[in-house]
């Protein structure tokens, strides 16, 4: 009885005076467990040595006493708490914030002394619930501002922002508040698009929440591909493009006149002259409200071997040329068999008088030269008067291999 009335006495000197102890066992650090989980406080050097008698303490108050034959635990941990004698180490579960503190171990080692070590623990609420808001209305580059916040619930002791997961740092365009919860950037550029990520931690616990922010520009640099010269018949696609976002819709002119083509490809099934020209696609961004364009010059020319061919312009001019010509010719004839007649037509030889010999060896060219004709009422036309508007007339030659010049315009030949 005597012996174990000193023992207890000897624990209950460890319990008023255990805070003036020198410490002798360690611990690795402060542990931290979260509200409702569980922490283990265990010494990095526990006796090799029986002990007589060891004791947990939180505060003032005992958790464990362990004797070398019985253990006890008080009742307020009666339902949480574990102990391992071997190790020395105390379990606590269920963990509330109230647990948070200096927790203390003594050991009355059989070899005689005392050990003495403590930690301290810091119980946490777990995060949760973080997310992030972010502007509602479209935001359009060089122009808006967008303001990113977050919120969360927990023991929130860090907050750190990723941009594409990379760290987000602060910028002439990017401040963050006071307490890191926010970040606000003006005006915004292209380059702001993304995937943005907010992370709330704690020592046991963290929690990240994402934001997609997107910066709608353009268009710009439109850009027209295909060919410039095409044969004719041929099939051709022209490919319109811009740098937008959201993605431009597109129209189509062809020499300043509106076409039905929407989408960025004009194609044409088979070419005709008719397709030469310019074509303009235009992109519109109906979100930014802007729109830009670009020209493409497009020849349809006669396919040959060589590259070689007319342009639809020279093929005209020839058409119209033989047009003109057949209608002239039409014309004379209409009007030659409807002339009654003729009044006088000079035959006249080409120079003077030539000798034999230059005779035999070049015979003489002759030409007719109509002079005047005669209206259908019986009077004569002369050739040349202006003020006759229904004059009509034509010169007609006929000669051999080498022809001469015709009489001055206007004379006649006296009958």
């Amino acid at each position: 009885m005597m012996v174990s009335h000193g023992l207890y006495g000897t624990l209950w000197m460890l319990s008023c005076f255990g805070l003036f102890l020198s410490e002798d066992l360690q611990f690795s650090g402060p542990a931290n467990g979260a509200v409702g989980g569980s922490v283990v406080f265990a010494p990095d050097n526990p006796p090799s040595t029986s002990n007589d008698a060891v004791q947990w303490h939180f505060g003032t108050a005992i958790i464990v006493t362990a004797l070398s034959d019985s253990t006890t635990i008080a009742s307020a941990y009666r339902d949480r708490v574990s102990f391992d004698k071997n190790t020395l180490a105390l379990e606590l579960w269920n963990l509330t914030l109230n647990d948070s503190g200096i927790y203390r171990l003594t050991v009355l080692p059989s070899a005689g002394g005392q050990l003495t070590g403590e930690t301290l623990l810091q119980v946490l609420e777990n995060i949760t619930n973080v997310r992030l808001i972010g502007p509602e209305e479209s935001l359009i580059e060089g122009e808006s501002s967008a303001n990113i916040s977050s919120e969360g619930t927990g023991s929130i002791t860090s907050v750190q922002w990723m941009k594409d997961n990379s760290p987000l740092s602060p910028s002439n365009s990017i401040i963050f508040s006071s307490d890191n919860r926010s970040v606000s950037i003006s005006p915004v550029q292209r380059s702001d698009s993304g995937e943005y990520q907010c992370t709330y931690r704690n020592p046991v616990s963290s929690e990240t929440a994402t934001l997609n922010l997107t910066i709608n520009y353009g268009p710009e640099d439109v850009s027209i591909k295909g060919e410039d010269v095409v044969d004719l018949g041929v099939r051709v696609s022209l490919s319109c493009s811009a740098n937008s976002e959201p993605a431009a819709s597109f129209n189509w002119k062809i020499n300043g006149t509106d076409t039905d083509v929407t989408t960025d490809t004009f194609i044409i099934d088979e070419t005709d002259f008719t397709h030469s020209g310019d074509y303009i696609c235009t992109a519109w961004n109906s979100v930014t409200k802007r729109s830009a364009s670009q020209k493409h010059a497009l020849l349809v020319k006669v396919g040959g071997r060589g590259g070689g061919g007319l342009s639809s312009g020279a093929i005209a001019g020839i058409v119209i040329g033989v047009l003109v010509a057949v209608a002239g010719i039409c014309g004379l004839i209409v009007y030659l068999t409807k002339t009654k007649k003729i009044s006088k037509i000079n035959l006249r030889q080409n120079g003077p008088a030539r000798g034999a010999a230059q005779s035999r060896q070049e015979p003489d060219l002759n030409y007719a030269d109509i002079s005047h004709f005669q209206k259908a009422g019986g009077e004569r036309v002369n050739l040349g008067n202006k003020s006759e508007f229904s004059t009509e007339y034509a010169e007609v030659k006929h000669g051999g291999k080498s022809r001469a010049p015709p009489p001055p315009y206007g004379s006649q030949v006296r009958k």
